[in-house]
């Protein structure tokens, strides 16, 4: 072998090293996998192309001139997942901390605009100690980049970041960007500002993983939408993920012509609900009844649980579920439910998903707290949400349908192609009890037995109202359905839409109440 070619590859074994088996040492003792291990983990054996091998930084500034590595701390190029193309990212911590150059941003730029011009998604592995600070303001420029290129690519080719280490100050707004963000247990975390400068400005002491690990954002500031113990079965969710997503948002998802629905199903759906109205029950038995046997994908399961968002499919067509969860907080929508429903709507009206509406809700959560924090503001999200929507609308009413978390979960006028209710359905104002204490309350009070003819009077306003017939009637819903009848209307109804068009009004972009 000829010089010229010993010197290609021996720089290819130097950028394969990383920081050094040193480092990649350390890393594995963390419980962590390389840039490129993850890599081979998240593609289709032997689809990877790298590009951008040679590319170093171009600094000399604080000793930099002496730490130049092929690669500059990321990985990227592209491969398959699924034989479908995706272009892919991933920061090499061995490498400078995985730290943000120029060059660092360009080749993570470079990516980004081939996942673009090409329709496939874009997949970034996040693992960086920030900007690199050597360089000053270029660094900082990088990030403004990939920030454009973020919300350019935003709803025209999906978005997934995995946060596989430390991501922290700038860092943090690409993945926040992005349409689902994946973390690590116990080796990832995300914050603005990290737990010495929180104690430096405020005195609050606080881990790195109580202020921005992974439990962290699932549970408690939604930030992070899945939640994985380590490095492997992060890759393999976001394997899964892709299954139910399109390329790009002029695509359909794929759809497998094999699937299994194991009929049973059908007659257990029934005695879900309990008989007394007033008893909580899990929604997700009703979707597991609905979809294709193990289909359900839950999305954000450890936030605003009052609420169930996820992907399914029905005879092999994906489909996005929203549900009022009545075992959490009676299923009321809350500003935490509203803005994770609102988000996933939007995601699957920007990539073609149609939507199962599922509902049984009491209402809003009443309370100051609520109310000051901007119920109102964001409850319209979620409304805003449906109401912009053009993909396929299916709304089932199973049990409560209540005040305007009626009207916005996905009502007829706020545009449902189809709206079906279950004979235990209770289409009102607000619920019997609440509502003859209003209508009724002179009579009540002139009563000699107020207790009995509030009893009374709320059954009076039950049986007039607090059913599905008279929505049926003025056709605020399509039909009253057995439950056991649901999973035809669904398949027969999303056969019906799937050629559906319907364009928005001519504007620039409407202005979502943020």
């Amino acid at each position: 072998m000829s010089d010229i070619n010993k010197r290609l590859l021996k720089t290819r074994v130097i950028n394969a090293q990383g920081g050094g088996t040193d480092r990649i040492n350390k890393h594995h003792a963390q419980g962590k996998l390389t840039a490129h291990e993850r890599i081979v983990l998240l593609l289709d054996e032997n689809t990877f192309q790298e590009i951008g091998a040679f590319v170093e930084h171009r600094s000399n500034s604080f000793g930099l001139g002496q730490q130049r590595i092929p690669g500059d701390g990321v990985v990227t190029g592209y491969g398959k997942i699924h034989g479908r193309q995706v272009y892919v990212y991933a920061q090499d911590f061995t490498v400078l901390g995985g730290s943000l150059s120029e060059t660092h941003a360009a080749k993570i730029c470079r990516i980004m605009d081939l996942a673009l011009k090409n329709g496939a998604p874009i997949i970034g592995l996040n693992d960086s100690g920030g900007a690199r600070i050597q360089e000053g303001v270029v660094s900082l420029s990088g990030y403004s980049e990939i920030f454009f290129r973020n919300t350019r690519a935003s709803g025209v080719v999906p978005q997934l970041s995995l946060i596989m280490g430390p991501c922290a100050g700038g860092a943090v707004y690409s993945p926040a960007l992005t349409d689902f963000v994946f973390m690590v247990g116990d080796t990832s975390y995300m914050f603005v500002t990290g737990p010495n400068v929180v104690k430096t400005v405020t005195h609050e002491e606080v881990t790195s993983e109580d202020l921005g690990g992974a439990k962290t954002h699932a549970e408690r500031s939604g930030v992070n939408h899945f939640v994985a113990e380590n490095d492997v079965e992060c890759l393999k969710k976001v394997r899964s993920l892709l299954t139910y997503l399109p390329q790009n948002a002029y695509e359909e998802a794929p759809r497998p012509t094999v699937y299994e629905f194991s009929q049973e199903k059908i007659l257990r759906i029934e005695a879900i609900l309990p008989a007394n109205n007033t008893l909580p029950y899990d929604c997700r038995k009703v979707v597991d009844c609905l979809v294709d046997d193990d289909s359900f994908f839950e999305v954000q399961e450890d936030y605003a649980k009052n609420i169930v968002v996820g992907f399914a499919r029905i005879e092999g067509r994906t489909i996005g579920v929203v549900a009022n969860q009545p075992s959490e907080l009676a299923g009321v929508l809350d500003i935490n439910a509203s803005r994770k429903a609102a988000r996933f709507v939007r995601f699957c009206d920007s990539f073609n998903i149609p939507l199962l509406i599922l509902e049984d809700v009491p209402g809003f959560l009443p309370g100051i707290d609520q109310e000051w924090n901007g119920i109102i503001t964001h409850g319209a999200k979620l409304l805003y949400a449906f109401a912009e929507a053009t993909v396929p609308r299916i709304t089932v009413i199973t049990r409560k349908a209540y005040g305007g978390a009626y009207c916005v979960m996905n009502s007829k006028s706020l545009g449902a192609d189809l709206s079906f209710a279950w004979p235990t359905a209770e289409i009102a104002v607000m619920g019997a009890k609440g509502a003859a204490e209003i209508i009724f309350k002179k009579d009540i009070l002139d009563a000699a037995d107020p207790e009995m003819t509030w009893k009374e009077k709320e059954l009076e306003y039950a049986e007039t109202f607090t059913n599905p017939y008279r929505a049926a009637e003025r056709g605020i819903v399509d039909d009253v359905i057995l439950p056991q009848e649901t999973r035809l209307k669904l398949v027969n109804g999303f056969a019906m839409l799937e050629k559906k068009a319907e364009n928005l009004p001519m504007k620039k972009h409407g202005n979502i109440p943020l």
